[in-house]
């Protein structure tokens, strides 16, 4: 990666991957876009994904060499509205896909495990299984992994993803996510030092901090692609995770922190669709994937970091 153009640079992924990529290969050298008017300290352009010459117009202009595409509806907001959100996150999909073909534009997506469903294995899913998702955000990213998958066979495109779990950030608040409680709480630990899970005591899921997943996305897009079997759609995964373990590791910083639950029916029929526990093994054995931050590990960072944020310790 020599200049990388990033859609969606304001959400919870691209606020933190700009930053690193910037560090790493220099602040002019990433164009950071979005929807909405910002300041930022490198280049930066107002690109809807759904205008498609836009998006061309922009990755010409700078020259880049890879496009990294986040821009996207999140699964508990793809619920709200199924159709804006096969609108935007296919349609966008498939706009950022024609650039990076036009270009010869190296190419990442990120999946989720929101791509398997409940007839999915729900313990160490494999890379390779059955994906029959009940949510419109899955749906999307199953599509979305057989659209890179076909447009490298058919086109050479050189494209590559993971699927993340639910991702940790203190940067950036949840953009409307199942797994976005697992934010939530530590802002309210700090706060209020109580907080009310939508997601039911006993529901595990996959869970990445922030920093391993820039990392992870690094470090694929760097490998050299005569080791990639997969290419595309990587299980990777930081800890498996219920709302109880958060509370338990909090308390080791916050002792008199509290738990409560008020189920949100959606959130939990979308998480009890999802696995308990992904298998990485094809990604560390492919591009070495490794998470460095566990749950306690990452803990104490969160409310660290979070506690400087919000000026209250």
């Amino acid at each position: 990666m020599r200049k990388i153009l990033v859609t969606g640079a304001l959400g919870q992924i691209g606020s933190e991957l700009v930053t690193k990529l910037r560090d790493n290969y220099g602040v002019d050298n990433v164009i950071a876009t979005d929807i909405k008017e910002v300041k930022t300290d490198g280049p930066y352009e107002i690109v809807n994904v759904m205008d498609g010459d836009r998006l061309f117009d922009v990755a010409k202009k700078y020259e880049v060499d890879t496009v990294m595409h986040l821009a996207a509806l999140l699964s508990a907001k793809a619920e709200e509205n199924p159709k804006r959100a096969w609108d935007i996150n296919m349609g966008g999909l498939v706009h950022a896909l024609e650039v990076a073909r036009e270009l010869d534009l190296q190419f990442f997506t990120p999946s989720s495990i929101g791509s398997f469903g409940p007839s999915t294995p729900k313990d160490l899913t494999p890379q390779d299984t059955i994906q029959r998702p009940t949510t419109m955000y899955g749906v999307n990213k199953v599509a979305g992994e057989l659209l890179c998958d076909y447009y490298f066979e058919r086109f050479g495109v050189d494209t590559r993803g993971v699927r993340f779990p639910g991702l940790i950030s203190y940067v950036a608040l949840p953009g409307g996510g199942t797994t976005d409680y697992a934010v939530d709480i530590y802002y309210e630990a700090i706060k209020t030092k109580s907080y009310t899970s939508f997601i039911a005591e006993g529901t595990y899921m996959d869970m990445m901090y922030m920093p391993d997943a820039v990392l992870a996305i690094i470090q694929l897009m760097e490998t050299d692609a005569s080791k990639l079997i997969h290419r595309n759609a990587f299980n990777v995964t930081a800890m498996s995770a219920a709302p109880e373990d958060f509370a338990k590791a909090i308390r080791k910083h916050i002792p008199d922190f509290t738990l409560q639950y008020d189920v949100d029916p959606v959130r939990q029929k979308i998480a009890e669709s999802w696995p308990n526990h992904i298998d990485a093994t094809a990604a560390k054995e492919e591009w070495g994937f490794k998470a460095e931050y566990d749950l306690d590990r990452m803990t104490a960072d969160m409310l660290e970091k979070l506690g400087k944020k919000l000026k209250m310790i």
